[in-house]
C-alpha cells in the first residue's frame, strides 16, 4: 500500500474527489477490479459522477481502501468487514478514517502466518488429522481451505489450541463458546471505540490539532496503544471474576 493512502492531507481533500478509479486503483495499490467488487459489497461509497458519466474518487476512498487492508492484515473475513463498517459514523472524513486506522493499527494481534501443513505439525508437536484441524479452526486457531496447501496460523493460540485437543469437549461446544464471546467482546470492543472516539479524539481535535498532521496520527496511535494493555488486562480480571460468580451461583442452584 503505498504512502498516499495515509497522507490524507493533500489538495485533493479540498478540491473534491478528483480520482478516476484507474488512477485510485493506482494510488491504493489494488486492482479495478477490487475496488468494483468492494463497491458493489458496499465496502466503498459510490463515486461523485461527472462528465460524460465519468466517476470521481477522493481522498475518502482512499482512507477506507486502507482500512479494508489494515483489517485484513487483522485476519478478517470481507463479511466481518463489512459488519465493523458498517458500525462506523457515515459521515467520517478522510482524516477520521486515517486516525481510525492510526488506532486500529496500534490495537492489532500479530498478523496471521501463513505455513505448510508440514510447519503446522512441526509447531504444534503432533500430527494433525482431520478433526484435530477442525477444533483448532472453530477455536480460532488455524484458518484453512480443504483445497489450498497453506494454512493461516495464529502462534499466540496454538499451544492453548492444541492442549485443549486431547480435552473432552465436542466441537459443537467449541463453536458456540466462540461465538459468544465474539458477541460480547465485539459489543465491549465497539462501547470502548465509542468512548474513545468521544473523550479522547474528540477533545484532541478540539484543542485545535490538525488531524491530518503525521504527528497528530502517531499520537493518536502512540495514546491507543498505550491504552491496550491496560484495557486487555481490565477485561480478562473482569471476565475471570464474572465467570467464577456466574459459576459459584450455578453449582449453588444444584446443591
Amino acid at each position: 500500500m503505498t504512502t498516499d493512502i495515509e497522507d490524507t492531507a493533500d489538495a485533493e481533500a479540498a478540491s473534491g474527489p478528483t480520482l478516476t478509479v484507474d488512477e485510485l486503483a493506482t494510488r491504493a495499490g489494488v486492482t479495478v477490479r477490487t475496488i468494483r467488487f468492494y463497491s458493489t459489497r458496499g465496502l466503498l461509497p459510490p463515486p461523485v459522477i461527472g462528465p460524460r458519466r465519468v466517476g470521481h474518487y477522493g481522498q475518502d476512498h482512499l482512507s477506507r481502501l486502507a482500512l479494508i487492508e489494515e483489517l485484513q492484515h487483522q485476519g478478517m473475513t470481507l463479511a466481518a468487514i463489512e459488519r465493523y463498517l458498517e458500525q462506523l459514523p457515515a459521515d467520517l472524513s478522510a482524516h477520521d478514517l486515517a486516525i481510525h486506522r492510526a488506532v486500529v493499527a496500534s490495537w492489532a494481534p500479530d498478523t496471521a502466518e501463513e505455513v505448510s501443513r508440514a510447519e503446522l505439525e512441526r509447531r504444534a508437536g503432533r500430527a494433525l488429522s482431520g478433526t484435530d484441524l477442525d477444533r483448532l479452526s472453530a477455536m480460532g486457531v488455524v484458518g484453512y481451505d480443504e483445497d489450498a496447501d497453506t494454512y493461516r496460523l495464529d502462534g499466540g493460540l496454538l499451544r492453548l489450541g492444541v492442549q485443549l485437543l486431547d480435552v473432552p469437549i465436542a466441537h459443537e461446544t467449541i463453536l458456540a463458546a466462540r461465538t459468544v464471546l465474539l458477541e460480547h467482546t465485539r459489543q465491549a470492543a465497539h462501547e470502548l471505540s465509542r468512548l474513545f472516539r468521544d473523550e479522547v479524539w474528540g477533545p484532541y481535535r478540539e484543542r485545535g490539532s490538525d488531524p491530518a498532521d503525521p504527528e497528530h496520527l502517531a499520537a493518536m496511535k502512540s495514546l491507543s496503544a498505550h491504552m491496550q494493555p491496560m484495557v486487555v488486562q481490565a477485561l480478562v480480571t473482569a471476565f475471570q471474576r464474572s465467570l467464577k460468580v456466574e459459576l459459584r451461583e450455578a453449582f449453588d442452584a444444584e446443591r
